[in-house]
């Protein structure tokens, strides 16, 4: 085990956290401590550090983690980009197995994930109960939102994630995917057939949950809609795969990388622009006969993609954005052309656990989408923090998944 750098987080908030774990905890006459990746500080790399097994509560299954995807998102937690609690356990889109549901969990969740369930996890993790949940609209989840993204805690606002020996608290993005095992809350896993591989299925849960959720809800994409996609990296190139789904006729995949464009033909790309080389909003006009598309998805979190977005739009035209970015920053638009021409710019943040995520797995179970095609690269769970350098780097061509089985 690594050393631990020193952290910020050693000040008196911590002491409201119950040492819920115990090292006298054991899963099924299992081990009682598992390994996990830490962040401690913007750009110092992760380490790799023992905890304490943790514990799921009510309504809570604990997971023995297989395979864990490389996000954009935990990459701007890891450069300081995205304020989030530290030390902290990042990843969010996982596949396992649940070995365990919370004391007092319901029945019917016992029922529908019983012990050796198949499962993926969506990074949005709804409780179920608070005004939007009971609305349906899992993605706006009023506890995921105050608790886990502003807090880096569960709904009870604890933690699940201990140091073995110190019992320090470690605070968890999502579910804390890059780790041995995971606590989820329930409404935010599904069931995953014999039929889908564990490694390729994580991205399910973040990078095809997030396009689903701009493409079905935001979007409300129909057959025949011209679609344009700016940057196609993991989630991007997702929504080039859901928008041919839903039958798009014209689908424009824009990026400044030849080999990210190439790919993007092989998953549902109908026309390709390189935005380093040619005017990106132009060519989008000329190849809709000058009238824009119907949705464009900006999925890289950038000022000057964000206006490119809202220009490659026809009157009546939705852009949605889907990109996180570095907190703070702003994107600008022509007030005038915003009323004039019924422009709709709006957010989307990821799909609806409770109904997406299993429409998800039966869209790649049939092979409408092709998980295999997505993912690009598959490491070690020692190789995390290599692959998101690489990321930052832009030498991952779609998704990579680290395999922790």
């Amino acid at each position: 085990m690594s050393s631990s750098p020193s952290s910020s987080s050693d000040d008196p908030k911590t002491s409201s956290f119950s040492t819920f774990s115990s090292s006298s905890y054991h899963v099924n006459g299992g081990p009682s401590f598992m390994r996990g990746a830490v962040f401690w500080e913007p750009n110092k790399p992760l380490t790799f550090e023992d905890f304490e097994m943790p514990r799921p509560k009510v309504n809570e299954v604990l997971i023995k983690t297989k395979a864990c995807g490389v996000c954009h998102s935990d990459l701007h937690v890891l450069k300081g980009e995205l304020p989030f609690p530290s030390p902290c356990v990042l990843g969010h889109e996982i596949t396992g197995e649940v070995v365990e549901h919370g004391p007092l969990t319901d029945s019917k969740v016992i029922e529908r994930l019983p012990v050796g369930s198949r499962v993926v996890g969506a990074f949005i993790m709804p409780c179920g109960n608070c005004f939007f949940c009971t609305k349906g609209q899992d993605d706006l989840c009023e506890l995921f939102f105050a608790y886990n993204r502003a807090k880096g805690t569960l709904y009870d606002g604890e933690t699940r994630l201990f140091l073995r020996g110190s019992g320090k608290p470690v605070y968890m993005y999502s579910m804390g995917g890059l780790a041995e095992y995971a606590v989820v809350p329930a409404h935010g896993v599904a069931v995953l057939p014999p039929s889908l591989p564990y490694s390729e299925s994580a991205i399910i849960g973040c990078a095809v949950f997030t396009a689903y959720g701009a493409m079905a809800h935001a979007a409300q994409v129909r057959p025949g809609d011209a679609v344009a996609v700016i940057g196609v990296g993991g989630v991007g190139s997702s929504c080039l795969q859901i928008a041919r789904a839903f039958g798009a006729s014209e689908i424009i995949a824009v990026d400044i990388q030849d080999e990210k464009l190439e790919k993007a033909k092989l998953l549902g790309a109908t026309h390709v622009v390189n935005a380093r080389s040619e005017d990106a909003v132009a060519k989008i006009k000329e190849i809709t006969g000058g009238m824009g598309v119907d949705t464009a998805v900006e999925a890289l979190g950038n000022p000057k993609t964000f206006m490119q977005c809202v220009q490659s739009i026809r009157a009546g035209g939705k852009a949605v954005m889907i990109g996180l970015t570095l907190s703070g920053a702003k994107g600008e638009i022509d007030i005038n052309h915003l009323v004039r021409r019924q422009i709709k710019v709006m957010g989307s943040y990821g799909g609806r656990a409770r109904h997406d995520l299993p429409k998800l797995v039966k869209l790649a179970e049939s092979g409408i989408f092709n998980l295999g095609a997505a993912v690009s690269r598959k490491c070690k769970f020692e190789e995390a923090g290599k692959a998101y350098e690489d990321l930052n780097h832009g030498s991952i061509v779609g998704r990579a998944v680290v395999e922790i089985m």
